[in-house]
């Protein structure tokens, strides 16, 4: 099996540092296995990270080490801020990095929730 590429996790990334209330976040909706708050640095008008609470750095990390009670959980998490937000009716768009080519800036797996606006084409062309 290859050596994951983005590494152990670290426990003093600024998402679990959140998660422990090192550092504040404005929170949009907290489940037993997820986090919502909204980005520092927004790229739409509404800008979204939704994190699982444990320790997972990506998508492949996720879905290999966690249970399905946290799986099941985190996907509900993500559907659910978005409904929260008011999103649903109008769309909108759901991205997560993972590792150094997709710019992936901290090593936790998250979910970018945009919207309030049309978001036009996925990548630039």
């Amino acid at each position: 099996m290859p050596v994951d590429a983005l590494g152990d996790y670290d426990p003093n990334n600024i998402f679990a540092r959140i998660l422990r209330g090192e550092i504040p976040c404005r929170r949009v909706h907290e489940t037993d296995h997820a986090l919502a708050f909204h980005d520092i640095n927004p790229q739409a008008p509404v800008h979204v990270l939704v994190i699982p609470k444990g320790p997972y750095r990506s998508w492949a990390d996720f879905s290999d080490k966690a249970s399905e009670a946290e799986i099941a959980g985190f996907v509900r998490a993500v559907g659910e801020t978005a409904k929260l937000l008011g999103l649903e009716a109008p769309g909108y768009r759901l991205l997560a990095n993972a590792g150094v080519n997709a710019h992936q800036e901290v090593p936790h797996l998250h979910v970018h929730v945009f919207g309030g606006k049309a978001l036009g084409p996925m990548l630039a062309r």
